[in-house]
Formats: C-alpha cells, sequence, structure tokens
C-alpha cells in the first residue's frame, strides 16, 4: 500500500495564499502521475491540477494563473501552491498518485483531504 498525506490546508481571507502539500509512504513505490482534486460541499469532485513524472502540468481553467503544482521525487512529495485565492476555492482538496510497488499493477491512491476556506 502506498498512503497520501496532505496538509497545509485552513482558513484564508480572499486574495489570500496556501500551499499545500502531500506526502506520499510505503515500501518499494514508484510514483507516476499525481494531482490536486477537489470537492465541495454539493459538487462532484474535479481535477484542479496534475504533474506527470517528468514535469508535465495541467490545471483546470479556473485554477490557470493563480495556482502552481510541482513535485519533488526525492521525498515522493506533491505541492499545490495557491494564490490569489477566492470564495469559489473553498472545498476540501484531496491529493491523487498512480503508483506502482513493483511486480505489482499501477494502482490509483487518493488522500483524505484537507479542508480549504476562503472567507472574510
Amino acid at each position: 500500500q502506498v498512503q497520501l498525506v496532505e496538509s497545509g490546508g485552513g482558513l484564508v481571507q480572499p486574495g489570500g495564499s496556501l500551499r499545500l502539500s502531500c506526502a506520499a509512504s510505503g515500501s518499494n513505490f514508484r510514483i507516476y502521475t499525481m494531482a490536486w482534486y477537489r470537492q465541495a460541499p454539493g459538487n462532484q469532485r474535479e481535477l484542479v491540477a496534475k504533474i506527470t513524472s517528468g514535469g508535465t502540468t495541467t490545471y483546470a481553467d479556473s485554477v490557470k494563473g493563480r495556482f502552481t503544482i510541482s513535485r519533488d521525487n526525492a521525498k515522493n512529495t506533491l505541492y499545490l501552491e495557491m494564490s490569489m485565492l477566492k470564495p469559489e476555492d473553498t472545498a476540501v482538496y484531496l491529493c491523487f498518485a498512480n503508483a506502482q510497488q513493483p511486480p505489482g499493477p499501477v494502482l490509483s491512491y487518493w488522500g483524505q483531504g484537507t479542508q480549504v476556506t476562503v472567507s472574510s
């Protein structure tokens, strides 16, 4: 099993910034694509940003220019730098990873989520 643990959420005023982290742990694993999703009450889970093992990034239109996804492969950690936050960014942010524990298959893993609330 690969475990994903998010941190860094909290309450921030509109226009503020937050940095989320997601640390992956387990035995003898390799991580491929990682991503951040978010889910607000009553809404479907949506992709915020993803990054491949080679560093190629993709963003939802709603966060382009405001959020930056990055990863530290040596530390098996994923980051999301969020700036110019808006109330509509309020959601539980979840970390996602495709990972493999050889010789097993590539599987999908989810973290428990961290709450981000943007409010004055």
